[in-house]
C-alpha cells in the first residue's frame, strides 16, 4: 500500500508517520529528507530517488518528505519514485507513506499526487476563536469507499488521538 498524507507543519503532520514507523513496537524505515534524523532514521538529505527507492524493502517506510524530492529533482521524479513504491509494496506486501506539505505545490501537481497513490490523507488545522481545530480527512481508499466522516484529532506526547465518538445535532 502506498499513502500520501498532506498537511502543514503546524497539523502534527510530523506525529502520525512517527506512530507508522513505531507502529507495534517495531520501527520500521524512516527516510529524513527535511530535518533532523532522530535515533534509528536514515538520513537522506541528497539522496537521489534511485537512492531513496533502494529502502522499499522494508515492511514499513516513511518517505519525510516528498515535497522535498519534487522540488529538489521535479515532479516526475516524484511520480516515478511513488511507482517504484507502488510495485514495490505489490510485490511484497509492505507500506509505503509519503509526506506531502500543503501549499507547496501547483494545484495540477497535488491531483496528480493524489491519483498516484493508494491512500489520500489530509491533515487540516483550523482556527475558530479562541480554539485550534483539527481534523483528518481520508479522500482516498483504492478499491474502497472512501469514509464519509471527518476525524477530529488531538496531538498528544504519544501522537495523534483520534476522536471516536460523533455529534448529534
Amino acid at each position: 500500500m502506498t499513502a500520501i498524507i498532506i498537511g502543514s507543519p503546524l497539523s502534527g503532520i510530523e506525529h502520525l508517520p512517527l506512530q507508522f514507523w513505531n507502529a507495534e513496537g517495531k520501527k520500521g524505515t524512516y527516510l529524513m529528507l527535511d530535518g533532523l534524523p532522530e535515533e534509528g532514521m536514515v538520513e537522506a538529505k541528497g539522496k537521489s530517488p534511485e537512492e531513496i527507492a533502494s529502502y522499499f524493502n522494508a515492511e514499513r517506510v516513511v518517505i519525510d518528505s516528498l515535497s522535498s524530492i519534487i522540488m529538489d529533482h521535479g515532479i516526475e521524479a516524484g511520480l516515478d519514485l511513488i511507482r517504484s513504491a507502488r510495485d514495490q509494496a505489490r510485490k511484497d506486501g509492505s507500506n509505503i507513506l509519503f509526506i506531502v506539505y500543503e501549499k507547496t505545490h501547483l494545484p495540477v501537481e497535488e491531483i496528480r499526487l493524489q491519483r498516484s497513490v493508494d491512500i489520500f490523507i489530509e491533515l487540516r488545522t483550523s482556527v475558530q476563536m479562541n480554539e485550534i481545530e483539527r481534523s483528518l480527512i481520508v479522500y482516498k481508499i483504492r478499491d474502497h469507499p472512501a469514509p464519509r466522516r471527518v476525524v477530529p484529532y488531538l496531538i498528544t506526547e504519544k501522537g495523534l488521538e483520534l476522536s471516536t465518538t460523533s455529534r448529534i445535532v
